[in-house]
């Protein structure tokens, strides 16, 4: 079975960015799907079975924090890593990421080259 990561971010350059950093993965029999928003995220999610997630917070349709409590609390997927991507970094944020189900929380701007390895870690790559 190959692995998959989803990118869910409404920002084109973000998304494109994170495609980039992540590309080398690929050569592994990584798959990168995306998503624009959140219910689309969640039809992928329902689909593909990521094992590691990308989440944007602030995204049209439905935020990353319902996104997220929906696939951790309601669907009880426990096996799909949810990492909040954000440019909001106030501990406030951070809380709310926790209580929905995020297993990490990063913020905007991220450095590539730990986004990378962040990614190879959870798929267990490294």
């Amino acid at each position: 079975m190959s692995k998959k990561i989803l990118i869910v971010d409404d920002e084109v350059h973000i998304t494109q960015l994170i495609e980039q950093t992540l590309e080398d993965l690929e050569d592994e029999g990584v798959e990168l799907l995306t998503a624009t928003n959140g219910e689309e995220a969640l039809a992928v999610i329902q689909e593909e079975k990521p094992q590691l997630v990308y989440l944007d917070v602030m995204m049209p349709k439905m935020n990353g924090f319902d996104v997220c409590h929906r696939v951790k609390k309601e669907w009880q997927m426990e096996d799909v890593y949810i990492v909040m991507l954000t440019a909001k970094g106030q501990e406030v944020d951070r809380q709310k990421g926790e209580s929905v189900g995020a297993d990490m929380y990063m913020t905007k701007p991220f450095d590539p080259d730990a986004l990378f390895e962040n990614a190879e870690s959870i798929l267990g790559l490294d």
